[in-house]
């Protein structure tokens, strides 16, 4: 076709047979090709929503668990940490026993060779601190430190307990029903115990009394006991300012 015959066609607005075919083919391609990059960003939007939900539902087990734990910890008693991390260090002696005893070997000596001396040195200090006597300062201290010394001489006899025991039965265990009065008769092992502590303290007593001897040479300058006590208070507080007055009436001078 000659070159004049295809201007005036294309004037006309018929499609040029060569041309034409390929400016339709892209046409049709591009719905195609939108199509398919709607469908890829939508995969992806799809995959990421389905990684958030897996996590946020990993969140919540993982947060359930925690408050699970929470409560449990709030239920146990307060000095629970305390006393699981002593039974396991009681549980790691045991089994440290049993081997020495296994091995034949002294666990005391095997137990100090493995304590440096700077330890040794700070657990004796705290030893040496532990329940120290700061003094009097008032009848209850007194009266709860006597009952810490006295318990801890307590020694219990178990042979005599699995004897009372075997004659009780569950009678040696008391309830709310039980009458205790006039049924319990104390040993004779025991009541010289009883009597012996009682000396020692008897005599613990009247040697640390406080009680001042009476001196036969000091100047009589009361009426009684109660003057006397406080004629002591005065002369404490004031004997500093009255020594001279007190001198001088004592020798007839004072002005």
């Amino acid at each position: 076709m000659a070159a004049a015959e295809v201007s005036e066609l294309g004037g006309l607005g018929v499609p040029d047979p060569d041309g034409g075919g390929s400016s339709g083919s892209e046409d049709e391609a591009r719905p195609g090709t939108a199509a398919a990059a709607a469908a890829q960003k939508r995969e992806e939007r799809l995959r990421k929503f389905r990684e958030l939900h897996m996590k946020r539902n990993e969140a919540r087990k993982l947060n359930h668990q925690e408050v699970v734990e929470e409560d449990k910890r709030l239920k146990l008693p307060a000095n629970w940490e305390a006393k699981k991390a002593r039974l396991e260090w009681e549980l790691k002696v045991e089994e440290k026993k049993k081997e020495c005893a296994a091995r034949g070997e002294d666990y005391e000596r095997v137990k100090l060779l493995e304590i440096s001396a700077e330890d040794a040195e700070r657990w004796e200090r705290k030893k040496k601190r532990k329940n120290p006597d700061l003094g009097f300062s008032d009848y209850a201290a007194a009266q709860l430190r006597q009952y810490q010394r006295l318990t801890r001489q307590i020694k219990p006899d178990l042979e005599q307990y699995e004897k009372l025991k075997e004659q009780y039965g569950e009678a040696l265990y008391p309830t709310s029903d039980s009458l205790l009065h006039g049924t319990h008769v104390p040993s004779k092992e025991g009541v010289d115990r009883m009597v012996a502590d009682l000396e020692k303290q008897i005599e613990k007593r009247e040697k640390y009394s406080r009680r001042r001897p009476y001196n036969d040479d000091a100047d009589i300058d009361y009426i009684n006991e109660r003057n006397a006590k406080f004629n002591k208070k005065a002369e404490r507080f004031y004997g500093k300012y009255t020594a001279e007055i007190k001198q001088n009436l004592e020798r007839g001078t004072a002005v």
